[in-house]
């Protein structure tokens, strides 16, 4: 039984258009290379054949994580969320108590963290640090490094469209 994961509308549509492309455009083309291979001749010294027919066995294994990942996926309802702390979606502005340094993150689901978008998993961390803190708290985060102190400074949340 795989694990429930939560999305934003945005990620969930990442990840049906990904299935979609893997379905309807690369699985044909997986087809089309093992009938061409296929059509080179004795197919036991073939290594062309062989290649092809691995790497349709590796899209399909691709094809069937995903579809087993969507099957489990669940949007989350952002109308619901408490906007007083931070919880999943959240934006957050905190404040490094050692050097000062103020970062923003949004707060989302491990599978669409990004952090050059400053996007955090919930499950990272500092996500985990940040969960259930509102402004004006101070974050004690054990990291590799030693233990963090981010003071929270704002928690907004995007508008929906």
């Amino acid at each position: 039984m795989s694990a429930i994961s939560y999305y934003t509308a945005e990620g969930l549509k990442k990840l049906r258009e990904e299935l979609d492309y893997l379905k309807s455009v690369m699985r044909p083309k997986a087809s089309a290379d093992i009938a061409e291979a296929r059509d080179k001749g004795d197919l036991s010294e073939n290594a062309e054949y062989d290649a092809a027919k691995e790497a349709q066995g590796m899209l399909e294994m691709r094809i069937a994580k995903l579809e087993e990942v969507h099957s489990n996926a669940r949007l989350i309802d952002e109308t619901n969320l408490d906007i007083s702390k931070v919880l999943v979606l959240s934006n957050v502005k905190i404040k490094n108590q050692s050097n000062g340094m103020e970062m923003n993150y949004k707060l989302v689901a491990e599978s669409e963290a990004d952090l050059k978008t400053g996007k955090i998993s919930v499950t990272s961390p500092i996500g985990k640090g940040l969960l259930g803190k509102k402004v004006g708290d101070v974050a004690e985060i054990t990291v590799p490094s030693g233990v963090l102190k981010f003071e929270i400074l704002e928690i907004t949340r995007d508008q929906s469209v």
